[in-house]
């Protein structure tokens, strides 16, 4: 007999805020109910048919916080509901990966004995390809692309037997059968790594993967997401959830990037030579205000002290780092500096949209304003996904998350352009049309 097909829950552990919307908005944009969970309150009920996303920060987290991190927010993904999961690691291995990945199968396992997780971080579509076992961008290796250079956590080397040592790298045959005995085989109850490096390759990877079963752990980027998304759809009917569309209480659009990457430098620099001087107003603090929380209310307020004269839009950014002395702060830390200028802004005027880019501002503007969760409506563009917040004091905000190493250098200027066009005319039905 044949057994009943059933849509699944999808869980989603991802290393942080803007890599779980860029996952989880593959989900939506497929018709399933999907969230960015961030309060302490879990869902009572999940959806099935339904992807629920959550953030444990570990990409620059030691080995041991990494771990812990990454399995707790595996065992709330399954108390939630999830009985399917997916672990969403950066897309060049930048930090943690392999803590990731021992986390996610400690809490895994509890539910799903002899798991192992299957690692794949190709997305093609972004130049991001696993070839011979080895990670290249845009054809290069990756310590010679920005993420060698990330001032937060560099990738050093694109060989897989050094970024998660003990590892066996395998090429698909494109029979899911044959190729599911074959990852489990090579992954000798642990971890095995794929390569992929079209889109072709992640589809024969997800269609292996769920032959394997709820016991094999997809650990990729969105690309192996989108691909993902298709396949556990196949395994029962997913029927697109009816919820509200989001409505902008304004029209202003307020851009953080606490990034410090060189992409998005790159890309706030092209936004600002774009921009008419009288469209757009910079909030950059220097860096000695970032560990003086009433010195840097001060120099906000005085910046905000005419609102009705902000323009369009408003650009808080992160100092620049000094050559010989860097910043005063760690990347998290100074996130939270920029969501306090962040909160101030939202008190003094009507915002319509936040342009979060980088991971840990992006969790740090939205823990600022108590949100519970981000409900995921659709996409920009590729890479940057968009939604409303609910709950907390920016309930109702459309928020637009992006990472700071990702997308060409008009990528930051293209989102601005497409939200101000929605925002003008038909916010709700217009950002959900784009995805």
């Amino acid at each position: 007999m044949t057994a009943a097909r059933h849509a699944p829950i999808v869980g989603i552990a991802a290393d942080d805020v803007t890599g779980a919307t860029d996952s989880v908005v593959q989900f939506s944009r497929a018709g399933w109910s999907s969230r960015l969970l961030l309060g302490e309150l879990l869902p009572t009920s999940a959806v099935p048919g339904g992807a629920l996303a959550m953030n444990s920060d570990a990409r620059a987290m030691d080995t041991a916080s990494a771990r812990t991190a990454t399995a707790g927010a595996v065992a709330d993904l399954a108390t939630a509901g999830a009985d399917r999961l997916y672990l969403k690691i950066d897309s060049t291995m930048r930090g943690s990966v392999p803590a990731q990945v021992a986390g996610a199968i400690d809490a895994w396992q509890e539910q799903h004995p002899g798991c192992f997780a299957v690692v794949c971080p190709a997305y093609p579509a972004m130049g991001r390809t696993v070839e011979d076992g080895l990670l290249r961008v845009h054809g290069g290796p990756v310590e010679d692309s920005p993420a060698g250079r990330d001032p937060v956590t560099p990738v050093t080397t694109s060989n897989f037997s050094q970024l998660l040592p003990g590892t066996t790298t395998v090429t698909l045959s494109g029979i899911p059968e044959q190729d599911a005995r074959a990852l489990r085989e090579a992954a000798n109850g642990r971890v095995v790594v794929v390569n992929a490096a079209t889109d072709s390759d992640l589809r024969t990877l997800a269609a292996a993967l769920v032959v394997a079963g709820p016991t094999a752990i997809p650990a990729g980027s969105a690309g192996l997401a989108t691909s993902m998304v298709a396949a556990w759809a196949d395994a029962g009917a997913v029927h697109t959830a009816s919820e509200p569309a989001p409505t902008a209480p304004g029209q202003r659009i307020v851009v953080v990037v606490s990034s410090l990457h060189d992409v998005a430098r790159a890309q706030t620099d092209h936004l600002r030579k774009q921009l008419d001087p009288a469209d757009v107003h910079v909030l950059q603090p220097d860096a000695a205000l970032l560990d003086q929380p009433d010195r840097l209310a001060q120099w906000a307020a005085g910046e905000l002290a005419a609102p009705a004269t902000l323009p369009r839009v408003v650009v808080i950014l992160s100092p620049e780092a000094t050559a010989d002395a860097g910043l005063p702060l760690s990347g998290a830390e100074i996130a939270r500096s920029l969501a306090s200028v962040v909160q101030q802004t939202l008190d003094v005027t009507e915002v319509g949209a936040l342009v979060l880019v980088g991971g840990d501002g992006a969790r740090a503007v939205l823990d600022a304003s108590r949100a519970q969760a981000l409900r995921i409506t659709g996409a920009i563009q590729e890479g940057i996904p968009v939604g409303v917040v609910e709950g907390g004091t920016a309930a109702g905000t459309i928020v637009v998350t992006k990472a700071g190493g990702f997308g060409p250098v008009h990528a930051l200027t293209d989102t601005i352009t497409e939200l101000a066009r929605t925002l003008t005319h038909t916010p709700a039905h217009a950002l959900e049309a784009s995805s």
